[in-house]
C-alpha cells in the first residue's frame, strides 16, 4: 500500500484529470510534477482502487459476442448485430447497415474493393450506404462472374457500379459468367482481355467484401443462373462440402473442396484471399450456420458481421469443440490456414 501523502497526491491528479477534464501539460504546470510522474500516478490511481473505469454499454450492442468471437477464431474484428427474430431473411436489412457503417468508417483511399455481387447482404450494404468521398481513387472490382440471366446481370453491374459511385472510385466489371459449361470454355472466356484484366487486379485487392454461401444456393444467386446443377450439388456435398465463398466451395473444418467443378468458376479463388489484408464475411441465419464457421476455421475470412443469435451458436460450437479436445485429451489437427495475418 502506498503511502497516504502518495495516495493523497493520487486522488488529487485522478480529479484534475478525469472529472475536472485537465490535460496533464496543465496539471504539471499547475502541481509542478513531471508528465511522467502523472502519467505514473494516473496508472497507479488505477491499481490502488482509487480510479475505477466502467463502461455503460449501450442496449443493443454485444461486445462480450464480438470478443468472444475475435478471441476464438483469430479475427481482426467481429460486429455482431442486434436483431429480434432468429430468420434468415429478416436479419439482412441489419447485416447490410452494420456492414455499410463499417465500410463508411474504415474506408481508404485508393484502396482496391473487391465484391462478391450474389450477396443479399451486400446488396443490402449497398443500399444503406451513404455518398461520399472517402474512398476517392479507390476501386471496386468484381470478383465473381456475373454475366447470365439477363436481369441478374443487370444486377451484377449495378452493384458494381453503385458502390463505386458512392465511394468517389471507379468501377471495374467481369464480363463472364460466374459459372461456365465446361473447363474448355472458361479457358476460351479467360482469354477475353477484359476478362484477363479483371481476374489480373484479384491478386491486387486489399478489402474483399464477401458472402458466404451455404451449399444450397440463395434465391439470389439462383436466379441469376451462375450456380451448379442439383446433381452436381450433389457431388459437391459427397466431396463435404459445406459452403463457398464465390463459388469456391470448402468442407466443415474450411479445407478447399477440389472437384473439376472447380475449372468452370470464373471468379476470385480461396488462396487468393490469404494475402488481401483484410476479408469481410457478410453472413448470418440459421441456413448458413455451418458455412460461416467452416469459412472462420479455414481463416478464409478475418473480419465478421454477423447477428447475435449466429454469434452465440458459433461461440458455442468452440466450446463444444474445446470440451471434446479435454476429454479425448488430444489436440485436433491444426486448421486450415492457421498461418493467416489477424
Amino acid at each position: 500500500m502506498a503511502r497516504i501523502d502518495e495516495l493523497r497526491l493520487m486522488a488529487k491528479v485522478a480529479r484534475m484529470y478525469h472529472i475536472q477534464g485537465l490535460r496533464q501539460p496543465v496539471i504539471e504546470d499547475r502541481l509542478n510534477v513531471s508528465q511522467s510522474t502523472i502519467s505514473r500516478l494516473l496508472k497507479r490511481a488505477e491499481s490502488e482502487g482509487i480510479v475505477r473505469i466502467t463502461v455503460s454499454v449501450p442496449a443493443g450492442a454485444h461486445p462480450d459476442l464480438e470478443e468472444g468471437l475475435q478471441a476464438a477464431y483469430g479475427l481482426k474484428e467481429a460486429i455482431v448485430v442486434d436483431c429480434v427474430e432468429d430468420g434468415d431473411e429478416r436479419i439482412v436489412p441489419d447485416l447490410g447497415a452494420a456492414a455499410a457503417f463499417y465500410l463508411e468508417t474504415t474506408l481508404k483511399r485508393r484502396e482496391i474493393v473487391g465484391i462478391s455481387c450474389w450477396s443479399a447482404a451486400l446488396l443490402a450494404m449497398v443500399n444503406a450506404m451513404h455518398p461520399s468521398q472517402r474512398g476517392a481513387g479507390a476501386t471496386v472490382l468484381q470478383i465473381l462472374g456475373g454475366v447470365g440471366n439477363p436481369a441478374a446481370e443487370a444486377h451484377a453491374t449495378h452493384l458494381t457500379r453503385r458502390l463505386a459511385n458512392l465511394i468517389g472510385g471507379s468501377a471495374v466489371f467481369l464480363p463472364a459468367p460466374g459459372v461456365v459449361g465446361s473447363a474448355e470454355a472458361r479457358r476460351v472466356l479467360m482469354k477475353d482481355r477484359f476478362v484477363r484484366e479483371a481476374v489480373k487486379m484479384m491478386r491486387s485487392v486489399t478489402l474483399a467484401l464477401v458472402g458466404i454461401g451455404a451449399l444450397e444456393p440463395s434465391r439470389l444467386l439462383a436466379s441469376s443462373g451462375n450456380v451448379f446443377s442439383p446433381e452436381e450439388l450433389r457431388i459437391l456435398k459427397d466431396h463435404g462440402a459445406v459452403g463457398d465463398i464465390c463459388l469456391r466451395f470448402f468442407d466443415a473444418d474450411g479445407r478447399p473442396v477440389v472437384t473439376p467443378l472447380n475449372e468452370r468458376v470464373i471468379g476470385m479463388e480461396l488462396e487468393h484471399l490469404r494475402s488481401v489484408d483484410r476479408v469481410v464475411g457478410v453472413a448470418g441465419g440459421r441456413r448458413k450456420h455451418a458455412a460461416i464457421r467452416s469459412a472462420l476455421r479455414g481463416r478464409w475470412i478475418n473480419v465478421l458481421i454477423t447477428d447475435r443469435f449466429t454469434a452465440q451458436r458459433l461461440l458455442d460450437d468452440e466450446k463444444s469443440l474445446s470440451r471434446s479436445e479435454s476429454a479425448s485429451g488430444s489436440q485436433l489437427p491444426a486448421r486450415v490456414g492457421a498461418k493467416r495475418r489477424s
